[in-house]
């Protein structure tokens, strides 16, 4: 019996052990949890009041705007030239560096032209590529065969069109 008793006086280090531990796990949260949002917090409120007229900015839902004007809660942006829409303080999720149009306009000319000429010219001529799964012509009959209807019309009173059996497409053999 006495044996017993000391056995179990040698696990009582194990309960300073769960003590320490009790006390770090809160700790841990708050170094790595708590105190970085509640940072980022404050700098999103410092830079929200210190917003002025000119400045651009991005806004949560991604607009690229310029601060027309600044009242309590909200602002007036210009999202383009002479659309001017208000949307309140916290939607303002930064402000951008002053490089006002040079990349809208960057990424317009990357539209308009292709760079490395691997793009699809859709100009038509007298070739056809049969997109059809069995390789059938024209002439044969369509999967499902329907009743034409030459008077059917729809809501606009407009001829109804009808799907057709095959698509053709004309492709560019000389590229």
């Amino acid at each position: 019996m006495g044996s017993d008793m000391i056995l179990a006086a040698d696990g009582g280090g194990s309960g300073a052990f769960n003590l320490l531990l009790l006390l770090a796990v809160p700790l841990v949260f708050y170094f790595l949890l708590i105190r970085p949002q509640s940072k980022r917090r404050k700098e999103q409120a410092n830079m929200q009041n210190s917003m002025e007229p000119g400045a651009r900015v991005l806004t949560t839902s991604g607009i690229r705007a310029t601060i027309v004007e600044v009242d309590d809660d909200g602002l007036l942006l210009e999202i383009a030239d002479g659309v001017e829409v208000r949307f309140v303080k916290q939607a303002v999720m930064q402000v951008l560096k002053d490089e006002p149009e040079e990349i809208d306009d960057e990424l317009d000319e990357d539209d308009d032209q292709d760079e490395d000429g691997d793009g699809v010219d859709l100009a038509k001529d007298d070739t056809e590529v049969d997109l059809s799964k069995d390789g059938e012509t024209e002439d044969a009959e369509p999967l499902d065969a329907e009743v034409k209807d030459t008077d059917a019309t729809d809501e606009d009173g407009e001829p109804e069109s009808k799907p057709k059996g095959k698509a053709k497409v004309k492709a560019d053999k000389s590229a």
